[in-house]
């Protein structure tokens, strides 16, 4: 399905490597101008990089989501840059140590929980009024679906990822969002990012959990973040109400 992004600028978090970068790339691909945001440099400007070197529009911004403050510099940075925030897709989430998290050190949990939970408010809060002001938007957050069969024992990032659905169906009563569509997308295991420095053994037990017992591909939720921000949804996922989204992409 074909898109128009022209125009339209869109800020991805997360976005040096995996999930986030083949969002961005979409995006770019039919004609957004894109935020690169990530806290590795390498990363970052090489994905701009990539973009602009496919004829696209990429900047990028090196961010601590973490960081309240520096959430609301990468919004005002953005709308500096780009005159607009039209689509923002908060993707930033830490993956450490595979182990329960009362084996972890109380540092690594707490910065898992300060990174993926508070970020979300931080980026959402601050997205949020710029785009009451422009009297419009779409926020999209990624979430994990997995989260509900028992792996949040397995990674506590999953446990609260998987608890940023609850979080989205109360943005509007908080925030008294108007013209704004804020959706989450509660994702299946995907080819990357996850499975990365799993066992094999360990592979199997999560393909198990997974909706479609296989893996998704990172383009397919990439064009599934697409089609969600596009205007061919704005009657399916009015903007006086929030929408959680479970789906499954499998590799075939």
């Amino acid at each position: 399905m074909e898109h128009d992004f022209k125009g339209k600028t869109v800020l991805v978090t997360g976005a040096g490597w995996g999930v986030g970068a083949a969002v961005a790339l979409l995006f770019a691909s039919y004609g957004a101008k894109v935020i690169v945001a990530d806290t590795s440099e390498k990363g970052g400007k090489n994905l701009a990089g990539k973009i602009r070197g496919q004829n696209g529009e990429a900047t990028f911004i090196r961010i601590d989501v973490s960081s309240p403050s520096e959430c609301d510099k990468l919004i005002k940075r953005t709308i500096e840059t780009y005159g607009s925030i039209d689509i923002a897709c908060n993707n930033s989430a830490i993956f450490t140590e595979r182990a329960h998290s009362l084996y972890k050190d109380i540092n690594a949990v707490g910065n898992e929980m300060s990174l993926d939970v508070n970020s979300l408010f931080y980026c959402m809060k601050y997205e949020v009024e710029a785009m009451q002001k422009q009297g419009a938007g779409v926020i999209i957050n990624m979430a994990f679906e997995v989260g509900a069969n028992g792996l949040t024992s397995f990674d506590p990032s999953i446990a609260v990822k998987y608890g940023i659905d609850e979080s989205t169906q109360n943005i509007p009563a908080e925030f008294s969002v108007g013209g704004i569509r804020v959706i989450a997308i509660t994702q299946d295991i995907i080819n990357k990012a996850l499975l990365q420095g799993i066992r094999l053994t360990k592979r199997g037990m999560l393909l198990k959990l997974s909706a479609m017992a296989r893996v998704a591909k990172m383009e397919k939720v990439a064009s599934l973040v697409v089609w969600l921000s596009s205007d061919k949804t704005t009657f399916l996922l009015p903007s006086d109400k929030s929408s959680v989204v479970s789906w499954a992409c499998a590799q075939n």
